[in-house]
């Protein structure tokens, strides 16, 4: 399977142990809970909709192996989905037995019981579960010329029957230069204001999704014909499609607040951002 090196940077081995190791236990470190108490008002408050952008998001060395690793958009073997029509030009890879070990591992931490956990304390959105099948996310590429504009989220996964309401990208090109544009745009329900997010290396993104949650890279990429905006997509659901939804027809419903072992796995998680280190 072809993967892009870092330009300018050995390339980690990806068959190594100890890297494996930690790629499987990455979101048990007591700096994700840490993390996600730090920004949970930043996430609630801020401008637009509800979102956060997080810098050095993986541990520099683990970041460098997925770089490494990451899909070569131009290699047969890997199967490639391509979106092309006036409103996005993009390949990605929803299945990620198609991916390598190191991005496999990765996935798999992505919909892990530990990051659904960072996620809920980070957001306060509780009964999170992930996409497993990443439909419409995964490993993603946008190459020189390509495009998403901007648009709001398919809502409603038909084969999990839930709502979405998470988007979580992380951004996996090493050395990108802000010449190439490829930003991030979130938009405002009027489309009267945006902000602005570049894709620099290691950097992830965790925005709510609500009709009204409009976000695309509008602007023609500006990249050489050999580099590539990659970013990792994962998404996540409720059965529920908000919070305050207890409106429809039904027979007795328990809130989450009201089952103790479910609230004790939120509150053990947040215990760890006090243990010392």
């Amino acid at each position: 399977m072809g993967t892009i090196p870092i330009q300018g940077q050995p390339r980690p081995a990806p068959d190594s142990e100890d890297a494996l190791t930690k790629l499987v236990t990455l979101f048990d470190d007591r700096h994700y809970p840490r993390l996600a108490l730090e920004f949970k008002d930043r996430f609630r408050n801020a401008d637009l909709f509800p979102h956060v952008v997080l810098d050095d998001f993986l541990p520099s060395d683990l970041a460098g192996l997925l770089a490494a690793s990451y899909p070569d958009p131009n290699d047969p073997a890997v199967r490639w989905k391509t979106h092309a029509n006036d409103n996005v030009v993009r390949k990605f890879v929803e299945d990620v037995s198609a991916l390598s070990i190191p991005m496999r591992l990765f996935a798999n931490a992505m919909i892990s019981r530990q990051f659904l956990l960072f996620l809920e304390a980070l957001t306060g959105i509780d009964c999170l579960f992930a996409d497993p099948y990443f439909i419409g996310g995964g490993a993603m590429v946008t190459g020189r010329d390509q495009f998403l504009k901007i648009h709001a989220d398919f809502n409603w996964h038909h084969k999990l029957q839930a709502h979405r309401r998470l988007n979580v990208l992380v951004y996996l090109t090493p050395d990108w230069q802000a010449e190439w544009g490829g930003h991030l745009e979130l938009w405002s329900k009027d489309m009267s204001r945006r902000v602005q997010i570049e894709p620099v290396f290691n950097r992830a993104v965790i925005f709510e999704v609500t009709d009204d949650s409009n976000h695309g890279q509008p602007q023609p990429l500006r990249t050489p014909p050999s580099v590539y905006r990659r970013v990792f997509s994962t998404f996540f659901y409720t059965s529920r499609k908000t919070d305050a939804e207890w409106d429809a027809p039904h027979f007795t419903i328990y809130k989450p607040e009201n089952s103790p072992y479910g609230m004790s796995l939120q509150r053990d998680y947040q215990a760890r951002a006090k243990d010392s280190k």
